[in-house]
């Protein structure tokens, strides 16, 4: 098996040859895809991808080996375009979340309320997130790629990923330790009747 970069610059002569590099990192593409914008319309990212990178095979830098990054970096594109249908995705987060939470006995009520808050959190912070956080994050969580890859990706150099990474992880902390923090009762001035009477 040839390297991407061997295969892609054989595929400008003979396109047909271009089926390896599918072949070899849809699984991963379509993983990430599932990931942004849901099983429904994952099929629809990965197709793009690939037909937009079969389209523009000629300008792949040849002394890339991995393809990878150049695909995730294509798919992230495209699901911004598809920002509506990844919004969707992230409400879809709280149905699917609570569906998932099996119905507990009255002592585990309490965790799972705790959970879904913190999942509610999280997503709102990962909804508000700065898309170019966003996509940094999602890209290292969910396909695998090291800072590198995800630099070439989205184009960027390592640092700025380092940087948008660590926005990230911040905004997300801050999220969990809202989620996590137990609620405050408030005087508001009401006078105790149990405590008047007894």
């Amino acid at each position: 098996m040839s390297d991407d970069n061997e295969t892609i610059r054989k595929s400008v002569g003979t396109p047909a040859v271009f089926a390896e590099v599918y072949d070899r990192h849809a699984p991963a593409v379509f993983r990430y895809a599932i990931g942004r914008v849901g099983q429904s319309h994952a099929d629809d990212i990965m197709s793009e991808t690939f037909l937009v990178a079969f389209n523009r095979r000629a300008s792949f830098d040849l002394s890339v080996v991995d393809a990878r990054p150049w695909l995730f970096g294509i798919a992230t594109t495209l699901i911004r375009k598809h920002a509506q249908v990844e919004a969707r995705a992230w409400k879809g987060l709280f149905a699917d979340g609570a569906a998932a939470v099996p119905f507990d006995a009255i002592a585990a009520v309490g965790t799972r309320i705790d959970a879904e808050i913190a999942v509610k959190e999280i997503a709102a912070a990962l909804r508000k997130m700065p898309a170019r956080d966003r996509d940094a994050l999602l890209l290292y969580a969910w396909s695998d790629l090291d800072y590198a890859g995800v630099a070439e990706a989205l184009g960027i150099p390592m640092g700025t990923v380092r940087s948008r990474l660590n926005r990230a992880r911040q905004t997300l902390r801050r999220a969990s330790h809202r989620a996590s923090r137990p609620e405050q009762e408030v005087d508001h001035g009401r006078t105790d009747v149990a405590a008047e009477t007894a």
